[in-house]
């Protein structure tokens, strides 16, 4: 599926969403936040079998940040109407994220980047908070995302120098989980454990939540969180045949599927975006107001 500077393929269990403008590096623009809300608009309305996402960039790199060139003279305006929306879409979705860091990772790409429940990345590759390079600051995120990932120290450093951080240290930091070779052995590896999440159960999109509750609970919340989400994983079929293929000795196979065999209901702009739905403008209204009601969290 195309969008706007965006692709969206379905390969099995995996949705794979490539940023797609390889002449700037996969720079973000307006005409990219477009395709991208579009793009996850579309994911909500998957197949039953997808249950896991891959975001990578087409050419040389995974996203060079802002598209300068077609930037909007009110930056803080541009974050709260666009960026805020996608990447709260990317923290809510009900499957685990995978992102495959084939190049450069710069200043909101980086954010993007740090959205994967695992990171992979290329030998290559390198992550850069360029902003004071520009006389801005970091945004999409990344000052609540780095100092949790490396620590506020090298996050600072990072932010303040603005310098690149090479692939291999950022492995050692522990912002990179999976490092390859450059090429097809970066492609092939992310692939490999994306569908090694999109195979698994139904809970996986639950532990997604617990982790992200984990910022702004406190320990008792997080203790009654993990219970509602033990009562609701406890319910599945997937974890009736978790338990069953444990006794029998046996690999288990998962199928995403909630308690009464259908898997997890579709939201309400996934219902609203099929042929009789919205236009796409519409559902990218509805797209950024829903994501502003839950900046606190409370979905989860």
């Amino acid at each position: 599926m195309d969008f706007n500077r965006v692709r969206l393929d379905f390969e099995d269990s995996v949705a794979v969403l490539t940023l797609n403008h390889p002449e700037v590096l996969n720079a973000i623009g307006p005409d990219m936040q477009e395709g991208l809300t579009d793009a996850l608009a579309a994911l909500e309305t998957r197949p039953a079998e997808v249950r896991c996402l891959l975001l990578t960039g087409a050419g040389r790199g995974f996203c060079s940040g802002a598209n300068l060139a077609a930037r909007s003279k009110r930056a803080g305006t541009s974050l709260r109407n666009y960026y805020h929306p996608l990447l709260l879409g990317l923290r809510d979705l009900e499957m685990p994220i995978v992102t495959a860091v084939n190049g450069p990772a710069a200043g909101v790409g980086m954010s993007f980047a740090m959205m994967g429940d695992i990171v992979c990345a290329a030998r290559g590759a390198f992550f850069l908070q360029a902003f004071a390079r520009i006389g801005l600051v970091p945004d999409g995120g990344a000052t609540f995302m780095l100092p949790r990932l490396v620590g506020w120290g090298r996050a600072v450093e990072l932010s303040l120098l603005a310098e690149r951080l090479p692939a291999e240290r950022a492995f050692e930091w522990g912002l990179v989980n999976r490092l390859y070779d450059d090429g097809d052995a970066l492609r092939d590896g992310a692939m490999q454990v994306a569908r090694k999440l999109g195979d698994g159960p139904r809970s996986l999109a639950l532990i997604r939540k617990a982790y992200w509750s984990t910022w702004h609970n406190s320990y008792e919340q997080q203790l009654d969180l993990e219970a509602r989400l033990q009562a609701e994983a406890g319910a599945t079929d997937d974890s009736r045949e978790g338990v069953q293929a444990f006794l029998e000795k046996r690999d288990a196979p998962f199928h995403g599927l909630n308690g009464q065999g259908l898997a997890p209901p579709a939201r309400a702009l996934a219902r609203a975006s099929g042929p009789s739905g919205p236009s796409g403008k519409k559902r990218r209204e509805e797209k950024r107001r829903r994501a502003c009601r839950c900046r606190d969290g409370s979905r989860w």
